[in-house]
């Protein structure tokens, strides 16, 4: 008689893998990686032969990653951390030094992995950008890339459409898109897979999800943190192509798309490429009009002074980059014509929050003391950090004999309403890279929509020569972006 698999016996159990995290000494590897990994592994979802094989240039031990790997998600973990558990990790962690670009250098990795041919092999590649051509074809050249193979893409991928064609190009010489997964960490966190929940698993909302229903939407990204130890990386990338070109675009999909057929893979990401290829360009003179750029200046941050970008280790002291997007976007189609998406991210801002704020239309007449635009209008709150929960204010009698209307909120707060265990984003998706479910990854033509409509905006900041406005740290961004918003009649949501 056949013994079932550990997986088969325990649904959350991962199929037995190799995951090499190439820059496995990194900061994603150490603050996200190996925490999400040693997470899954606590909690008894890894098979007994799985293995994590740490990849760098460093000359490490294996007792000395080991060492740091458990410095690491102590820190990171805090209470959750769990030292009995800790050893039987540990005992998966390997590690190999390797110049990704020194072919020879691959033929100890091979070694390695060989005699698992058939289980999971799982790349991740946690380096800059310009390494993923020369480490998929090392690997291709070392024999190391199954059938069985998948490689995971961290963002960004490219620096325009052309150079992210070309990387597009390499990776599929060596894999087949099938085994390509192009991670944004926004689409593992569990608020924006309750969004798909609340639009698609109830008929309450669809009807409403629309052109004269919805006034308006802003979708919102702040941080208070500035560049810190990114500088060299982030003074070459700014915030359009950092935050806007892959997280606020894939949070805009997931909005906007129409409802796809099943909750396969390929059928979600069609409809999201349908919204992509529907965003009305900007560049030229509507780039002036409708998009804000902004560099942040020394201020402060709740009652700690912080210097301006220009003062950070690493940056250019006459670096024109932008740390500040607010944008107006617009998607032609019948669904969402004439309704305005309102995009901002930025550093040193004064919240840490992700968020986006679905506002519906006034009512036509209303039949209570007051104008209608006397009473604000009903609003959906779906908040992805610092805490997630999804916020419906709605009017209700405020007590008393009068009637008279008070706005109260409808709140879900998932950390109350679920006691079950809730997975990290990068547990997630490690998790759907392991079992092969491509849903929450971009498709490469995601990525090639992407950028057409981002590099013409590029294109117009560069011809404008102005640069990106001053703002103080601790304030919402340069007054422009407020001014963006109010030309329509709004203001932003964190500002009311």
């Amino acid at each position: 008689m056949s013994v079932p698999s550990a997986s088969a016996l325990h649904p959350r159990v991962l199929p037995d893998f190799d995951l090499v995290l190439f820059g496995g000494t990194g900061d994603l590897a150490m603050r996200k990686l190996l925490p999400a990994l040693f997470n899954r592994h606590r909690h008894g979802e890894m098979a007994a032969g799985a293995r994590v094989i740490g990849v760098a240039r460093g000359a490490l031990t294996r007792d000395e990653y080991t060492a740091l790997a458990e410095a690491s998600c102590r820190t990171r973990l805090g209470d959750e951390f769990d030292a009995e558990q800790w050893p039987g990790f540990a005992a998966r962690l390997h590690y190999l030094r390797v110049d990704a670009t020194a072919r020879a250098d691959y033929a100890a990795l091979s070694a390695l992995l060989g005699g698992r041919e058939s289980v999971v092999r799982l790349f991740f590649l946690s380096t800059a950008p310009d390494l993923f051509t020369s480490i998929c074809c090392e690997l291709a050249h070392a024999g190391a890339v199954t059938p069985a193979s998948r490689i995971v893409l961290e963002k960004p991928l490219g620096t325009d459409a052309a150079s992210a064609n070309k990387i597009n190009e390499t990776v599929a010489s060596a894999f087949r898109e099938h085994q390509i997964y192009r991670i944004d960490h926004y689409l593992g966190k569990e608020t924006v897979q309750n969004l798909l929940a609340l639009r698609f698993g109830n008929a309450l909302f669809e009807p409403l999800w629309r052109r004269g229903q919805v006034s308006h939407v802003q979708i919102t990204v702040a941080e208070q943190l500035g560049v810190g130890s990114r500088a060299d990386f982030y003074d070459d990338t700014g915030a359009l192509r950092d935050m806007v070109q892959n997280h606020l675009l894939q949070l805009l999909c997931i909005l906007a798309m129409e409802p796809p057929a099943s909750s396969a893979a390929d059928a979600v990401r069609d409809e999201k490429l349908k919204v992509l290829r529907a965003l009305r360009p900007i560049g030229d003179a509507e780039a002036v009009v409708n998009t804000v750029r902004g560099q942040y200046r020394a201020g402060v941050i709740g009652t700690t002074p912080v210097g301006g970008y220009l003062d950070e280790e690493g940056v250019a002291p006459d670096s024109a980059t932008e740390t500040f997007v607010a944008l107006k976007a617009q998607i032609e189609t019948w669904r969402w014509a004439g309704v305005p998406f309102y995009l901002r991210t930025g550093k040193r801002l004064p919240e840490q929050v992700a968020e986006i704020v679905i506002t519906f239309e006034e009512v036509p007449h209303s039949i209570f003391d007051g104008t209608p635009s006397s009473q604000p209008p009903n609003r959906l709150v779906i908040r992805l950090q610092p805490d997630e929960n999804i916020t419906l204010r709605i009017l209700a009698k405020s007590p008393g004999e009068a009637m008279r209307l008070k706005a109260v909120d409808l709140s879900l707060d998932f950390a109350e309403s679920f006691k079950a265990r809730r997975f990290d984003a990068y547990e997630r998706l490690l998790g759907d890279a392991i079992q092969g479910n491509l849903t929450l990854f971009m498709r490469r033509d995601e990525v090639d929509a992407a950028w057409r409509w981002i590099d013409p905006i590029r294109a117009a900041w560069d011809a404008d020569g102005d640069g990106p406005r001053p703002y103080t740290a601790g304030t919402w961004g340069p007054s422009a972006a407020s001014a963006l918003i109010a030309r329509d009649g709004f203001s932003w949501h964190g500002e009311l």
